[in-house]
């Protein structure tokens, strides 16, 4: 069946066109667009049909060269893997979108194309890193995410740029080394790196090498959650997102860290199980580490002035939400999770492209310049006011659910402290987006005889702002046809 080798396409078609797009110098730009749009469109419908058609049959399982899953390289695709490659490659449409009108923050026009090539190796690596269903390939993609994610920051020709991108390079570095040392120990104590099947002789390796299989869930966490800019390893973030362009920022920000946090899901869930992880305790560090970003990150977002930082930290505490979900190592906290992550995806690429935008027109980062553009930028500014508000947790948008989705779980799972640790962070939230909105609208001095000038942004900026703007509230009202399968999903890791 054709279905079978969708996802392998899926992959080519990502790669094919990076590729093509160094052949296409000489050609105007916007047929490397278009070509874009249609490698973006053929993989949205594929994934599409994919998530329908695990949800409604059977898992996928694709071996390479044909060879034994305990030898070679397997990929599974499955309600969980389907669904989080979907959202991926609309969010990723969306802001490519967007990226065709983006001529600001000093990409230079001559590294346009390699832009684009750096954007689709990023996307093969991210599906990549969801479907493999092998520890050593999972390895394989990882590097090549890290190295594309640090071109995408360096890209300006700036300084600063340079000096992120090799802090994030470094640390992520010892991101992988840490993950790959993990894999091996599991190695020594298995003889396998396939997930499946290590999942199934993990309880065996653990009664006889308690030891390794500690030593190698230490490791790992520890890999991802640097990977992950997880509270305290999130020191390279805030700079790589100051230093990239907005549109780098928002992939990094909602996409590619939550692609590690989701390969540390399948860690846990699938390689150690929560049997394990309860009797090591691993409920009590997580909650504490997740409870510590909440709180660190939201403090640390309240003292910046430069709008990208402060968005960056805020990702900070936004991870830390996601990991109390995981930490309850429950069915509902897992949901809670899966839900934030992908209202949080929307959320962040929403702040992130407005930011965006009002840097296009004002030429500056700075919180306090943001004062009367609410008046001039109206598109702009409701949206990112509506993503804000969302991260709040106000009622009809997305991010009231996902917190009203984890304050259940924290309940169920009798986790009344954590609660109050959620709470205030969301009171911290305020502290650092409603003035924001407040001196976007209440104050109108500067621009009271200029509103002749109202969004003079490209339209190819405007419309996805639009649009996310009208998901964050649609996934505020109606969340549960994604519920349905978010539960799908839950289920192949806690059955």
């Amino acid at each position: 069946m054709i279905v079978e080798h969708l996802p392998i396409l899926n992959l080519i078609l990502f790669m094919s066109m990076a590729l093509v797009i160094p052949l296409l110098r000489r050609q105007p730009f916007k047929i490397t667009l278009i070509l874009g749009f249609i490698v973006l469109g053929l993989v949205s419908v594929s994934s599409i049909y994919l998530l329908y058609h695990v949800n409604q049959f059977d898992a996928i399982h694709y071996t390479l060269g044909g060879h034994d899953t305990r030898f070679g390289i397997e990929l599974l695709v499955d309600p969980f893997s389907a669904l989080f490659t979907t959202i991926i490659v609309l969010l990723a449409s969306i802001i490519y979108v967007y990226s065709s009108g983006d001529r600001t923050e000093g990409i230079e026009p001559n590294e346009y194309g390699r832009y684009y090539v750096l954007l689709f190796v990023l996307l093969m690596s991210l599906f990549g890193v969801l479907y493999t269903n092998d520890l050593f390939n999972t390895y394989v993609f990882i590097e090549i995410l890290s190295i594309t994610t640090c071109a995408l920051i360096s890209i300006k020709r700036k300084r600063e740029a340079y000096s992120s991108a090799f802090r994030y390079v470094m640390m992520n570095e010892l991101g992988s080394l840490s993950y790959l040392f993990g894999v091996a120990l599991l190695y020594m104590a298995t003889g396998i790196t396939n997930i499946s099947l290590i999942g199934q002789a993990l309880q065996t390796a653990y009664e006889t090498y308690p030891f390794n299989v500690v030593i190698a869930l230490t490791f790992m966490m520890i890999g991802l959650g640097i990977k992950a800019a997880i509270f305290p390893f999130h020191v390279w973030l805030p700079d790589a997102h100051s230093s990239a362009p907005s549109t780098s920022s928002s992939l990094l920000s909602a996409i590619v860290i939550k692609v590690y946090v989701l390969v540390l899901i399948k860690i846990l869930f699938r390689v150690f199980n929560v049997e394990i992880l309860l009797d090591l305790n691993m409920r009590t560090v997580l909650l504490v580490v997740a409870g510590i970003g909440m709180i660190m990150g939201s403090v640390f977002a309240i003292a910046q002035q430069d709008v990208k930082r402060m968005l960056g930290y805020s990702s900070v505490a936004q991870i830390g939400y996601i990991l109390l979900g995981i930490g309850l190592l429950s069915w509902e906290g897992l949901r809670a999770s899966f839900f934030h992550i992908l209202s949080h995806g929307l959320m962040k690429t929403a702040l992130f492209l407005s930011a965006g935008e009002i840097i296009y027109y004002k030429r500056t980062r700075r919180v306090n310049d943001f004062d009367g553009i609410g008046f001039i930028m109206p598109v702009a500014m409701s949206v990112f006011s509506i993503a804000a508000l969302g991260m709040i947790g106000l009622p009809f948008t997305s991010g009231f659910i996902s917190k009203l989705y984890l304050g259940t779980a924290l309940l169920d799972g009798r986790q009344v402290v954590f609660l109050g640790v959620l709470i205030v962070s969301s009171l911290l939230n305020v502290m650092y987006y409603l003035p924001i909105i407040i001196l976007a609208f209440l104050k109108n001095e500067k621009y009271q005889y200029r509103l002749t000038s109202i969004e003079r942004a490209p339209s190819t900026m405007i419309g996805p702002l639009v649009l996310l703007g009208l998901l964050i509230v649609l996934l505020g009202v109606m969340p549960q046809p994604i519920m349905q399968l978010i539960d799908a999903a839950v289920h192949t890791l806690i059955p």
